[in-house]
């Protein structure tokens, strides 16, 4: 690879836990800071029939202030909302890690940050051998990790913060999507995960917030 861009693996604990929002809120956030910012979604399924791109591919690509193509901000979209590798496997399709890096590398060669967003949870499999972090340690990636806050939040936050660790791979940041207004006890359950993480969310993201965050979350994230 010969990206000169930096850029951010964003995961989430689960699939439906706010990953597209916060990739969409870093994209408006970098682009508003001054830089050239494009995001990109390696895999997805659930892809519309007739269409050719995933919903969360085009928030990426409206997002962005780069002019990049569809194919390389999604290079790998299937119809069925099933796991990527089953649907993968449905098309007779292989999901390969190396063209994934090359669309990265394209798309980093006119950026200066390139979002990166992976699809489900941490350890999604892409095929027999590999899984999301392993796009993630193929582009050499820091991981942001989106915990969506509901009950059983802290399991989830801790397994996939230990995944990623387990990979080598650096645990840049998290942040706390309050995603059920009504779950209790929600800022313990921040606080409790803060000490066990050993670092503070750099963000928290309302139910119902404005998709952009303040500008100190670049230099948080080492974006700036």
């Amino acid at each position: 690879m010969n990206a000169i861009a930096r850029g951010v693996f964003v995961t989430g604990t689960d699939t439906g836990v706010g990953k597209t929002v916060v990739a969409v809120a870093l994209l408006r956030t970098l682009a508003a800071s001054g830089q050239r910012a494009a995001g990109m979604k390696p895999v997805s399924a659930g892809v519309p029939p007739g269409e050719t791109v995933h919903a969360d591919a085009n928030a990426l690509l409206r997002a962005g202030n780069v002019d990049i193509s569809a194919a390389d901000c999604n290079p790998f979209a299937f119809v069925p909302a099933i796991a990527p590798h089953l649907a993968a496997a449905q098309a007779g399709v292989g999901i390969d890690l190396e063209v994934i890096a090359a669309a990265y590398d394209r798309i980093a060669a006119r950026s200066d940050v390139v979002v990166v967003e992976g699809a489900g949870g941490v350890c999604v499999p892409v095929d027999q051998r590999h899984d999301m972090l392993d796009i993630a340690v193929c582009l050499r990636l820091p991981v942001l990790l989106v915990v969506g806050m509901r009950l059983g939040c802290i399991n989830h936050a801790l397994l996939s913060a230990a995944a990623i660790r387990s990979r080598g791979l650096r645990l840049s940041g998290w942040i706390a999507n309050r995603m059920d207004p009504s779950m209790s006890a929600v800022d313990a359950n921040v606080a409790d995960l803060s000490q066990r993480l050993k670092m503070s969310p750099v963000a928290q993201v309302a139910w119902d917030a404005p998709m952009i965050f303040p500008p100190e979350i670049l230099a948080a994230l080492e974006l700036r």
